[in-house]
């Protein structure tokens, strides 16, 4: 596909809209194009659909039972502004919208018959090369399940009761603040259900004036990511102005040897990153790692991170950091919930560490919170549909009404 500013896709039968690329379910990605629906997208079961009458984008679009997944290569790593055009002239749609490895876009977008809605939304892509001829040292899973997450396309996954994609187009965004996100499984984009994380989902409550970059990956440290490059990576991208985010604790407590601890190896690791960000000139936040599901006698949480949450919250007093402190928040959440219904925050019933959808979600609205009450700069980013959001009053289960993703492996 040829190297163009801005990428235009026409879905449906039927002439396409000018200067439009038409899309119909027989257009499976190729390398040669560089675009198209993913090959195990199910395409007998993707339909276009035409409207007589309607004009433009407007007179057709695709749809499905099931959840299907259209890439396009881009021509570098960065952050694109992607608009879809949603909607039919005769029923009513509901569209949800996953980026590369489902990090939450558009949730639930509805229009009665007859109606269009154009969403835009910012969306980070990424290559594992470093400047000087590197590479970030990625894990085998990165590799192969996870490889979206690194590759030279953007994949977008459209779902939902209804979904109608009538449109969609791709441009550079390059003059957006990013923020990064690091940390490990309770932050990362997981690439399978049932598990999930609050980054994949803290990208549906920002408007499209910022960007999010998600560089968390599971079982990692704040000196894995060190020594693999990580913070390399972060270090050659973030800009003036910029924000890293960062968690852990989970597995640093794991380490042990001589000199490795929470007041030692890890806080100055901690403090070491604090002190690069700020010179590059962009701004970093702690967050003290999540609260695994242990309940005492009393259905109080128990603290299962020894002294890593305090070592994150005096590394943020002693630096002027701001903190979130997802620690102390994830306890109010899991005792609103109980012992027995906060199983249902979880993957599954018998993991006590690892989120499932509804649960990141209510994770990432403690993120938001915490980033309006720090009152930094990128709280004017935040969705104006947002509400505040205490964890001891979270969303009821029982709303909850959210697509699951299928699996899919990686486009070559």
């Amino acid at each position: 596909m040829p190297e163009t500013a801005i990428y235009k896709f026409d879905f449906g039968s039927g002439e396409p809209a000018p200067g439009y690329i038409r899309v119909m379910p027989s257009t499976v990605y190729a390398a040669r194009t560089g675009f198209g629906f993913h090959p195990d997208s199910l395409q007998p079961l993707i339909t276009a659909v035409s409207r007589e009458g309607e004009t433009g984008v407007r007179g057709g679009f695709c749809t499905s039972e099931q959840p299907f997944f259209f890439s396009v290569d881009l021509p570098r790593e960065g952050n694109y502004r992607v608009t879809v055009t949603l909607g039919d002239s005769e029923a009513a749609s509901r569209t949800t919208v996953k980026a590369e490895l489902r990090r939450l876009m558009l949730r639930g977008v509805e229009t009665e018959p007859g109606e269009f809605v154009r969403k835009s939304f910012i969306a980070n892509t990424r290559t594992p090369d470093l400047p000087g001829g590197g590479k970030v040292n990625l894990h085998e899973r990165e590799q192969t399940f996870e490889a979206w997450a690194w590759d030279n396309k953007l994949t977008l996954e459209f779902s939902d009761r209804r979904p109608a994609l009538c449109a969609l187009e791709i441009e550079p965004a390059d003059n957006l603040s990013t923020i990064y996100l690091l940390g490990n499984s309770t932050v990362c984009d997981q690439a399978r259900e049932p598990y999930n994380s609050w980054g994949q989902m803290l990208t549906a409550f920002f408007q499209p004036e910022v960007a999010i970059a998600n560089h968390a990956e599971s079982g990692e440290t704040i000196s894995g990511a060190i020594a693999l490059g990580r913070l390399t990576k972060i270090y050659s991208l973030i800009r003036p102005g910029d924000y890293l985010l960062m968690q852990f604790g989970h597995n640093d407590m794991k380490l042990k040897g001589e000199g490795i601890g929470a007041f030692t190896s890890f806080k100055s690791d901690v403090v070491d990153v604090v002190r690069e960000i700020r010179r590059r000139g962009a701004f970093p936040v702690l967050i003290t790692p999540v609260q695994r599901r242990n309940f005492d006698e009393n259905n109080q949480i128990i603290n299962s991170h020894e002294d890593y949450p305090e070592a994150m919250r005096r590394a943020a007093r002693e630096e002027n950091v701001p903190l979130i402190d997802l620690h102390a928040l994830s306890k109010i959440l899991y005792e609103a919930f109980g012992p027995e219904e906060s199983i249902k925050l979880f993957s599954v019933p018998e993991d006590r560490t690892h989120h499932n959808n509804f649960g990141s979600y209510q994770l990432a609205r403690c993120i938001v919170q915490g980033i309006i009450d720090n009152r930094l700069e990128i709280a004017q980013f935040v969705r104006e549909d947002w509400q505040p959001y205490h964890p001891a009053h979270p969303d009821a289960i029982a709303e909850w009404d959210f697509p699951t993703s299928p699996r899919k492996k990686p486009l070559p």
